[in-house]
């Protein structure tokens, strides 16, 4: 029962063809100062949202100028929808040091 339970769930998760179904919605956690992942990979036209957990406001800031967050206080989020394949690296414009890359695939 189980196996076939499991078999269940496998054949719901993948697409004709036998590829797996993408997350059209991602989290990325700011805390301690960091993006947590640093580096995440995505398929295109997928929503990437960042949320706060820091006492200190940041920032989320296309290097290319794509998308710019207002500053961000602690449990706020902003939310941006990769159309494009492509690499995306950003940063936190208060904290320059905090770095981050997104690959659209």
């Amino acid at each position: 029962m189980l196996s076939r339970m499991l078999a269940y769930a496998f054949a719901i998760a993948l697409l004709p063809g036998g590829v797996a179904m993408a997350d059209t919605a991602v989290t990325v956690t700011i805390r301690n100062f960091d993006y947590a992942p640093m580096m995440l990979s995505v398929a295109a036209g997928t929503t990437v949202t960042w949320r706060n957990l820091d006492g200190e406001p940041h920032t989320v800031v296309s290097t290319d100028g794509l998308f710019r967050s207002p500053a961000l206080d602690q449990n706020e989020t902003y939310a941006f929808t990769f159309a494009k394949a492509g690499t995306y690296k950003y940063i936190c414009s208060i904290h320059p040091r905090m770095v981050a890359t997104i690959t659209v695939k």
